[in-house]
């Protein structure tokens, strides 16, 4: 059984990871600001990924530290702003690092532009978009030290859009998914299956991959 580290333990992705991990009889650390909000199960640490001191404490007997926070800035940092003590300090632990990613930064077909690329995104989202795109681009200039993975939602994905556990789902790279009508979309729950099912069997060393319908 794996040791999990998860930043974001609250939200609803790190949620659904952590519940997956749990359920399959894993052992999770979930760090929150606001730890007296993390699930029943999951030992709780109040704490920032940008805290070095604490990030270096939790990965001392970890075996994966998962990041499930949102990239835009937050109390005047941003998610890459702790990327290269992240990278560090999971290298020299012999931590594999993962992220929760975004769909936005996947390519609408081989070789065509990346989804915030498009004419028709949101303009509202391609601050987000863009700083998880930069994460992934920082995580692929990391020395071959460094075990990571980061996994792309489907578009349509998050509280607003739950969907049903399922077990059926496809896996991609660097290109969208969608279903026959077009569609892409992912369930919490299967999305969760999808990164621990990573964790436990790893095929994505030090690459993106994407889950989707």
């Amino acid at each position: 059984m794996a040791k999990l580290v998860v930043f974001g333990a609250t939200g609803y992705a790190g949620g659904k990871i952590g519940a997956e991990a749990l359920r399959r009889g894993h052992e999770v650390v979930g760090v929150a600001r606001n730890a007296g909000s993390v699930p029943e199960g999951v030992e709780a640490r109040q704490g920032s990924l940008h805290d070095e001191d604490l990030v270096a404490q939790v990965a001392k007997d970890a075996d994966v530290i998962v990041v499930a926070t949102p990239a835009r800035e937050l109390d005047g940092k941003k998610l890459i702003d702790a990327v290269p003590a992240l990278a560090r300090i999971a290298s020299e632990n012999g931590v594999r690092l993962s992220f929760v990613g975004g769909a936005a930064s996947l390519h609408v077909a081989e070789g065509g532009p990346r989804l915030f690329d498009t004419p028709e995104f949101p303009a509202e989202y391609k601050d987000e978009a863009g700083s998880h795109a930069e994460v992934l681009g920082l995580l692929r200039e990391q020395p071959e030290s460094l075990d990571w993975f980061y996994v792309s939602p489907a578009a349509e994905f998050g509280a607003w859009t739950p969907g049903e556990r399922t077990g059926e789902f496809r896996i991609g790279g660097d290109v969208l998914l969608t279903d026959e009508n077009g569609k892409s979309h992912i369930g919490g729950d299967d999305f969760a299956i999808a990164y621990v099912d990573e964790i436990e069997q790893p095929k994505h060393r030090r690459a993106r991959f994407t889950a989707a319908y």
